[in-house]
């Protein structure tokens, strides 16, 4: 059995946590580039997310707090895969990845990280996309900045 090492996840895991589901927190904000909130629809919304396993690795959420993705009316799921198709093509023409890997985590032992809101990843790969760092230096090496990210992804969508 192989395992997977990810030494740079150790600051999600030792963040101080807020109260409350930032989930549904971010879109209350009301300043989307802040809140890292790439775009909107009427049931779910795209995000950024504060802890990439890649640049560019996006969260499709609804704004239903929900961990059960059978909460979710048609209308939801539809505009929640339909998202997910956006943020595929943005990533394609903005990032040109070669792969992705899409997925949701659901339960704590399902591996999800944030288990009473569900939540689907968007995670653009590339050839050789883990290199020494991580095994070498425990230290994963995120190439450009959330805000740039960001900015480049928000001015394909506009």
């Amino acid at each position: 059995m192989e395992s997977l090492w990810a030494p740079w996840r150790i600051a999600y895991i030792e963040v101080a946590r807020e109260p409350g589901c930032f989930l549904c927190q971010k879109p209350a904000q009301g300043d989307d580039e802040q809140a890292l909130i790439l775009h909107r629809g009427r049931y779910n919304f795209m995000i950024l997310n504060l802890f990439p396993y890649n640049p560019g690795h996006l969260l499709v959420a609804p704004y239903q707090h929900t961990a059960d993705l059978n909460d979710l009316g048609r209308d939801e799921a539809q505009e929640h895969f339909e998202m997910v198709k956006k943020a595929l093509e943005l990533l394609k023409e903005t990032m040109g990845p070669e792969g992705f890997n899409i997925g949701l985590n659901l339960g704590g032992v399902g591996g999800a990280g944030v288990t009473e809101h569900l939540h689907t990843h968007i995670v653009p790969r590339w050839q050789g996309d883990t290199n020494f760092m991580p095994v070498l230096c425990d230290t994963k090496v995120i190439p450009e900045a959330l805000v740039d990210t960001y900015r480049k992804l928000k001015a394909r969508l506009t």
